[in-house]
């Protein structure tokens, strides 16, 4: 039975979040803790490009009408789960940020649309890497997107994930 939605806010999860990926391990917790409910498998209801980027990491870019409805899942999370999320996204670091977005559920025929939030490629670099990555987008980060992601603890000693994609983003790379 889900949860009140009283002081939680839907996060629609398209990358490494999802079942069966490298970081649903969070959301499975934040499940297990009632800090989240899963709400189904969701679309965005405007196109967005979804690209991959340094260390296999997926990136949502907020170009409305650009790239393809991104299939992902929708949770309602908690203030004290939301916390958790902005920590491994890297918000205060200007890694993604946290912006509204509109969704429809996966199979819903009536094309009833859902207030919620993604997190996005941080704007500093967010339509650079879309260009860079030659504007072409994925519907979905799937399987095999999953097996070229490089967890938070395998990367290189002292990785800068920002840092290197400014190095990526200008060629260096």
């Amino acid at each position: 039975m889900p949860m009140a939605v009283a002081n939680q806010v839907q996060i629609f999860t398209y990358g490494t979040l999802k079942q069966g990926h490298g970081n649903h391990h969070l959301m499975q917790d934040l499940i297990a803790r009632k800090d989240a409910v899963f709400l189904g498998s969701h679309f965005t209801h405007q196109p967005h490009p979804l690209v991959i980027g340094p260390y296999g990491i997926p990136y949502l870019i907020n170009l409305p009408g650009h790239g393809h409805r991104v299939k992902g899942e929708l949770y309602s999370v908690s203030a004290r789960g939301l916390v958790r999320l902005d920590q491994l996204e890297g918000t205060s670091i200007g890694h993604y940020e946290r912006l509204p977005i509109q969704v429809c559920k996966d199979g819903d025929k009536e094309g009833a649309v859902v207030a919620a939030e993604a997190y996005f490629a941080h704007g500093s670099f967010g339509e650079r890497l879309w260009e860079r990555k030659g504007k072409v987008g994925l519907v979905e980060f799937g399987e095999k997107e999953g097996k070229g992601y490089i967890r938070i603890e395998d990367r290189p000693h002292g990785c800068d994930v920002v840092r290197d994609i400014t190095s990526f983003l200008s060629g260096n790379e």
